[in-house]
């Protein structure tokens, strides 16, 4: 599922190609992924309509519009978006279309039809009534100190608590780990402060440095454990990479060379 680093990618793509454009049409070819309403009454809501802005909460992705609404894009899985003007290059799983009134148009590409699609009245509401966390590159350094101080939960499992942070997925919690060199299965209560403090630092220097690569993995460092996932990696103290689940999820690690509180 894209994280952090990729949904502000999309964000970027969507400003660019949709802001104060006039949509004159939406073509909804299947409405399975508009979660709230059918293709019909979604289109119907957004023709004439304008997204003036955009706010990414982590992994989720609102455009909002003239109107004070907000379309929710939870990308899932396989989701993506396309802008583009001749039927040629339209996304062979396209779900729907926002078509403007000089004939582009960005397409919403799905293949798997796991993203969630939401047109909303209020967006903070919505954001509230899911328990949405803080955007994990907008939390202060105390507000996350605050979060963590007695929490009986897993390392691995804090990070991708969306309803603590919001943003950070299976991979970038594994990295920030490895950087900070905390075994992922730590009890953040036995974590010292210090040590949380790099947690801190190191997840929004990663979170930071994908999104300026617009989270084109292969452009990540060697020496990142990104690299090593699939692959025979020795730390840097001769122990071979580890592999378990944690926190329900698949998780890559060193033993001896990340210490476990």
């Amino acid at each position: 599922m894209p994280e952090l680093p990729e949904v502000n990618t999309f964000q970027r793509y969507f400003d660019q190609t949709t802001l104060h454009r006039p949509i004159a049409e939406v073509e909804v070819h299947d409405d399975k992924i508009i979660r709230n309403l059918s293709g019909s009454d979604f289109a119907g809501r957004l023709r004439g309509r304008t997204f003036i802005s955009s706010w990414r909460q982590g992994k989720y992705l609102f455009g909002d519009l003239d109107n004070g609404h907000s379309v929710l894009l939870h990308f899932g899985m396989t989701g993506d978006i396309r802008y583009y003007n001749d039927p040629a290059d339209r996304p062979r799983h396209e779900r729907f279309s926002f078509c403007f009134d000089d004939g582009f148009r960005l397409g919403f590409d799905d293949p798997r039809k796991f993203a969630k699609i939401r047109y909303l009245e209020d967006r903070a509401a919505y954001i509230a009534e899911i328990g949405l966390g803080p955007d994990a590159l907008r939390i202060s350094e105390s507000a996350f100190l605050q979060l963590a101080q007695s929490r009986k939960t897993t390392l691995k499992g804090f990070l991708l608590n969306q309803r603590y942070l919001a943003g950070v997925g299976n991979l970038y919690a594994d990295e920030i780990c490895y950087q900070t060199r905390i075994h992922p299965a730590s009890v953040v209560a036995h974590i010292p402060t210090e040590l949380l403090q790099e947690v801190f630092r190191a997840m929004q220097s990663i979170l930071q440095f994908a999104i300026e690569k617009e989270a084109y993995y292969k452009d990540y460092p060697d020496d990142w454990l990104w690299k090593w996932r699939h692959a025979e990696a020795i730390a840097p103290d001769g122990s071979p990479v580890q592999r378990a689940k944690i926190a329900g999820r698949t998780t890559f690690f060193f033993t001896n060379w990340q210490r476990k509180f």
